[in-house]
Formats: structure tokens, sequence, C-alpha cells
């Protein structure tokens, strides 16, 4: 799914009450888009996830993107970077 429509999907979701976080591989749409929390990610278009194989790295983007709900400073809308990216 593209960037720009996740984004757009993830603030219709908020605004009907479900928390979103939209990984982000193209810092210019989150920027344009505006969705309610993002995580820029580092990798090649298509990885979101980091690349296959990577359990590790898989892991802290998961665990980073999760971060972002609990953590009250990142109130909509926040566009944060993955640490040691």
């Amino acid at each position: 799914m593209c960037n720009q429509t996740v984004g757009l999907v993830a603030a219709e979701l908020e605004r009907q009450g479900v928390a979103t976080v939209a990984l982000q591989l193209l810092r210019e749409v989150a920027e344009r888009v505006r969705p309610p929390r993002s995580l820029f990610l580092p990798f090649r278009h298509g990885y979101p996830l980091h690349e296959p194989g990577r359990p590790a790295s898989q892991r802290a983007v998961l665990e980073a993107a999760l971060r972002l709900l609990e953590d009250e400073r990142f109130r909509p809308p926040a566009l944060v970077e993955l640490e040691g990216s």
C-alpha cells in the first residue's frame, strides 16, 4: 500500500477512535500527509520491517512502533525516526 494511502487511512481510523502508527519509508510523504503517528524507516522501498532474515531488526521496528502508542509525548501528529538508523 502506498505511503500516502497509509497516512490517510491512519488519520480516519484515529478519528474513529483507533490508535495507529504508520510505518513510513518516504519522509516527504509523511510530512505532507501528516498521519497521527509515523515511524520513519531508512530501509529500501517495499521493506518496512527491513530485509527478510533479519529478525532482530524487524523486532526493533515493531517495538519502536508500539512505543509510539505508549509514550504520551508523541501526540498526533508525530513523525519519529527509527533510533539507531
